[in-house]
């Protein structure tokens, strides 16, 4: 099972479907690895010091940005996170187009949208509607760290989300040399342009995606599939990968959301600026002071001194005077000693 490109929630309005975002199109190139023609050993990229020659470890690479030849600025990772939109979880809507006023060169890549478990009326309602007005959302998503300018736009049942270019990422078109004109100018006949519409008119048909094929793709593989006849080859299970569960329901009330989202749309600009400068009679909320009882309790983490029980009985081992071996003299076999030579003196 195919892995989700990203998760989050497609918003417009007050509404939030949960989405997943999967892929729209399967590369189907044909990967080719650099051998070691004298051992068929693969061939390592390396990541190598252009002045030395020594390889550079990945802790000692940082990302630079060239602004003359030569001349490098050194961008710290917290420099490109701040420049990184803040939103990473939405496909947020801006607004609903007409899908014949967009220049198809700015669509790039296709997505589809995979409603969450339990989301499917938001996702369902969206898709009618789009259907019915003959509309696409026009939004912006979050993939990784980069933000992309995208399209959404019903497909039969499903949703699609086509990842869109900027303006500033086409190439104008008055930078070439186009002919312009009449085709008088060009010395076309009247004949010429019939006899050519009359051309298209016999190649037209139907648009069948299955009539066309990647041929060279299939010459490849069928070369390859000859060479490795006889070798084997090992093939491994790919694991599928557990599906989040999302805790959208169904219970939503779709019409406040809606209605809610109409007022706001038609809210005129003094309006919403009034309310946005408007200040709050809400008084900040009061500090709460520290109960007595928590200082006071004897086993709490914040007292400070320990309970009087426990002190008396820690003054009354230090003073304790620690038991030490009897001296020599004093003890039993001392004192007998001392006695014996007490009476040979008197008898003496």
């Amino acid at each position: 099972m195919a892995r989700p490109i990203w998760t989050g929630t497609l918003s417009f309005g007050l509404l939030n479907i949960p989405v997943s975002l999967m892929a729209g199109e399967r590369r189907t190139d044909i990967s080719l690895r650099m051998l070691d023609s004298r051992d068929q050993t693969p061939i390592r990229y390396e990541r190598v010091n252009s002045s030395t020659g020594e390889e550079v470890a990945w802790k000692d690479i940082v990302k630079a940005f060239e602004y003359d030849k030569g001349s490098y600025v050194v961008l710290e990772p917290e420099d490109i996170r701040s420049a990184a939109p803040e939103s990473h979880d939405a496909i947020e809507v801006e607004s609903f187009i007409d899908a014949s006023q967009i220049d198809p060169r700015y669509f790039e890549k296709p997505y589809v949208l995979v409603p969450a478990k339990k989301a499917e009326k938001g996702y369902v309602l969206l898709r009618e509607a789009l259907s019915a007005t003959g509309r696409i959302g026009v939004a912006r998503v979050v993939i990784r760290t980069r933000e992309s300018l995208c399209a959404v736009i019903p497909h039969g049942q499903a949703l699609l989300l086509l990842m869109m270019r900027f303006p500033q990422e086409l190439v104008d078109i008055d930078e070439y040399r186009i002919p312009e004109g009449k085709p008088e100018d060009y010395r076309i006949t009247a004949k010429e342009q019939k006899i050519s519409e009359q051309l298209i008119e016999a190649m037209s048909g139907d648009w069948d995606p299955d009539a066309y094929h990647d041929e060279f793709r299939q010459r490849l593989h069928d070369v390859i599939a000859k060479r490795v006849k006889d070798h084997k080859v090992v093939e491994h299970a790919e694991e599928e990968p557990a599906v989040p569960d999302h805790a959208a329901t169904n219970v939503v009330d779709f019409m406040s959301l809606l209605q809610q989202s109409i007022k706001r749309k038609q809210r005129t600009p003094a309006a919403e600026q009034t309310g946005a400068t408007k200040p709050s009679k809400k008084k900040p909320a009061a500090k709460k002071k520290p109960t007595k009882t928590a200082a006071k309790k004897p086993g709490s983490a914040t007292s400070k001194k320990p309970p009087a029980s426990t002190a008396k009985k820690t003054a009354t081992k230090k003073a304790a005077p620690s038991k030490s071996p009897p001296s020599a003299g004093k003890g039993t076999a001392g004192g007998d000693a001392a006695k014996s030579a007490a009476k040979r003196r008197k008898v003496a």
